[in-house]
């Protein structure tokens, strides 16, 4: 079973529609370590993460981070150790189009 370190995915939603973030593929599994947010505009921003099992739909019994604040021109960074299966789904959203930048990094085990 290789581990490999990885950025397992990175999304500027032009929308503030959901959008999927990471995907586990199949026959792995995988271990989220940091999400960071990056605002690239002056303006707040508002960011939601959700940690989908089994690609549920996103909804509030699965989010991470709901509505929290992202400052003009920076960044948050989360450290987290989010384990995750064969097709969980990490989904994020943003509350003004064109504005956040979301990275997850960790491993994945196959």
């Amino acid at each position: 079973m290789p581990l490999v370190y990885k950025v397992l995915g990175q999304s500027a939603p032009a929308n503030t529609s959901n959008a999927d973030l990471y995907t586990v593929p199949a026959s792995t599994s995988a271990i989220v370590s940091t999400l960071t947010i990056s605002n690239t505009t002056a303006t707040t921003a508002t960011a939601r993460v959700f940690v989908r099992v089994a690609a549920a739909a996103a909804a509030t019994t699965n989010a991470i981070i709901y509505d929290v604040s992202i400052a003009g021109n920076s960044v948050a960074s989360f450290t987290l150790g989010i384990t995750l299966a064969t097709t969980d789904v990490i989904t994020v959203r943003t509350g003004t189009a064109n504005a956040l930048t979301f990275q997850a990094f960790g491993s994945q085990v196959s």
